[in-house]
């Protein structure tokens, strides 16, 4: 079922910052917001725990990589805090991935990183020593994701019709690297707009920069709202 809610990458590197952009929607506005490694590290748990009394929703996107027992140890710990998403890398394997799943058990929906959307296919060539093409590697994590019993993983939107021919129509496939038409691209390689994902079949889309760095981020983010939604 797709998310009807942009879901707004919080790259912030401050507490203070996030209050001061949260504290500009009113305060009855339901958000979906996504709470990176820079946010948490710099801000702790303290920061998820304000951002649900606020009564948003979080996605806490740490991208876990390590041995099945310590990736399950660390999920055991994520399940108390509430967060709504949490994922991993897909590239830890099968076992690690279904070792996160026990340990967040259903507290939360669980998700894994194929290519990160940063990623060129002349990079992943190059720098990981993956020869297939960059849509097979993709479709490759995301059918393992799939065995290991996972929701679903974070991809390009480009991949996201394949991904769900390959897996189900239930998968969820989350997409950053969302940018509204005229905006610009930054440091994403594949991009799409809010409306091309909804056409794709896009999940989930986050959307940062354009909507926390806009002159007005309340008015960007409802312009992608209806973008994403059709409206």
């Amino acid at each position: 079922m797709r998310e009807k809610r942009p879901v707004i990458a919080l790259d912030f590197p401050s507490f203070e910052q996030v209050k001061a952009f949260l504290g500009l929607f009113p305060s009855d506005e339901n958000l979906y917001v996504k709470v990176g490694m820079e946010l948490y590290y710099a801000a702790g748990s303290e920061i998820l725990t304000y951002i649900k009394d606020l009564g948003h929703s979080i996605f806490l996107d740490l991208k876990l990589h390590d041995i099945p027992n310590t990736v399950e140890s660390a999920m055991r710990v994520l399940a108390d805090i509430g967060v709504d998403m949490t994922n991993v890398h897909a590239a830890g394997g099968v076992e690690m991935m279904k070792a996160a799943k026990r340990g967040l058990g259903n507290a939360a929906k669980l998700i894994a990183v194929t290519q990160l959307t940063s990623t060129s296919e002349e990079q992943m060539r190059e720098d990981q020593n993956i020869q297939s093409s960059l849509k097979e590697s993709v479709l490759h994590y995301a059918q393992k994701t799939y065995e290991a019993g996972l929701d679903g993983v974070v991809c390009s939107a480009q991949e996201a019709s394949a991904i769900k021919q390959e897996t189900a129509d239930d998968f969820i496939c989350l997409t950053p690297g969302i940018r509204p038409q005229g905006a610009a691209v930054g440091d994403q390689k594949r991009v799409v707009s809010p409306a091309d994902a909804y056409s794709i079949g896009s999940d989930y889309i986050v959307v940062g920069r354009p909507i926390t760095q806009a002159e007005d981020p309340v008015k960007a983010y409802q312009a992608v709202y209806k973008e994403w939604n059709q409206l």
